[in-house]
């Protein structure tokens, strides 16, 4: 959600002319935008060569879908109900955006962050993505050419916790094992969200609101596919509610089956504006399943039917494959505090009048 806020009207929209009114507003922005740059710098993880487009998921205390429905549980379960906001990337975590993380945290590469088989000759050079070459110590890495804004794949659970580990830690020479997650070295075991994250892999119900929920929907305001349908349209890019899955018609397959993050266009996004939450990859979230944590969203190798919101999938947290990688979370933009204080600004401005 981006806010544009013209401080040069009054709250009727006439200009503000009189040099009482100029002075008390530019009073009022002083100490507002004084409490903004804190939140902001408080509230808002530093990034630096990845850049993340968010989608801001507001809607908060909203109900859990009444569908009934799992793929792998017995019963009724409910997802999507989430108490606060939230930022969720709008896009799956990109071939470039991960191999920038590759180049500042796995010179030497004692995680295996990076697997073989992203490269061009891994025997996958349908999803290729990344290249290594050095040696361990002075290891580099380049994005294939035309892959970089494809999602990446073969990436584990704990290859994602720790990406985020490294966002939450301002990115270049940021500590991989702790921050969002304490990992210390771990590659296997459920390790927990910490408290105070600043990003993180989403957790099964903010996953389930950003793709499903909409609350302008009507019935229990959750539809079952995240392109705002009930009913898919198709794999074919650029029609509205379609998505990128394998139907059995697929042209070309195995071919380049991974489209670009966001190929589908807006007509298939989500409510919130996320793209591909249904299809091109499975994505990692943070549900613990016994053994196992969780996927949702379906892939480029799926049917139709595994991007709906009642199926729900779970696999070892160090498993790595072609049709799974992953998207981040984070705390919100200060925004409703923003506004809040505006509107209180707004009305010391007219009493003043």
């Amino acid at each position: 959600m981006i806010i544009v806020l013209d401080l040069t009207r009054g709250g009727d929209g006439k200009e503000c002319g009189s040099a009482q009114q100029v002075t008390m507003k530019q009073r009022i922005i002083t100490s507002v935008g004084l409490a903004i740059l804190a939140g902001i710098t408080l509230l808002t993880p530093a990034f630096g060569a990845v850049n993340i487009n968010w989608a801001y998921v507001g809607d908060v205390g909203n109900a859990a879908d009444t569908a009934d429905g799992d793929s792998g549980t017995a019963g009724i379960q409910r997802y999507g109900a989430v108490g606060y906001a939230y930022k969720i990337a709008q896009n799956e975590t990109t071939i470039s955006q991960y191999c920038e993380f590759l180049n500042a945290a796995a010179k030497s590469d004692p995680y295996a962050l990076y697997n073989p088989r992203m490269s061009s000759t891994g025997g996958y050079s349908f999803i290729a993505g990344i290249n290594r070459s050095g040696s361990s110590g002075s290891y580099s890495y380049a994005a294939v050419a035309g892959s970089g804004n494809k999602p990446i794949t073969f990436v584990s659970w704990f290859d994602a916790a720790r990406f985020c580990n490294w966002l939450h830690n301002g990115q270049g020479n940021g500590d991989t094992e702790t921050g969002a997650y304490t990992l210390n070295g771990a590659t296997s075991g459920a390790i927990l969200r910490e408290a105070a994250a600043k990003v993180w892999i989403p957790s099964e119900n903010e996953w389930y609101k950003a793709a499903y929920y909409d609350p302008t929907k009507g019935g229990s305001n959750y539809w079952l596919y995240p392109t705002q349908s009930d009913a898919l349209a198709g794999n074919s890019a650029g029609v509205a509610h379609s998505a990128n899955y394998f139907d059995g018609d697929y042209v070309g397959y195995p071919g380049a089956a991974l489209t670009n993050v966001g190929a589908y266009g807006a007509n298939s996004a989500s409510h919130y504006g996320t793209n591909d939450q249904g299809g091109n990859v499975f994505e990692w979230n943070d549900a613990v399943r016994g053994p196992s944590r969780g996927l949702r969203g379906g892939s480029w190798v799926g049917e139709g039917l595994s991007l709906a919101s009642s199926i729900r999938g779970g696999l070892t947290p160090s498993d790595e494959n072609t049709y799974y990688g992953f998207r981040v979370a984070s705390v919100p933009e200060p925004s409703g505090v923003i506004l809040t204080i505006l509107a209180g600004g707004v009305l010391v401005t007219r009493r003043k009048r």
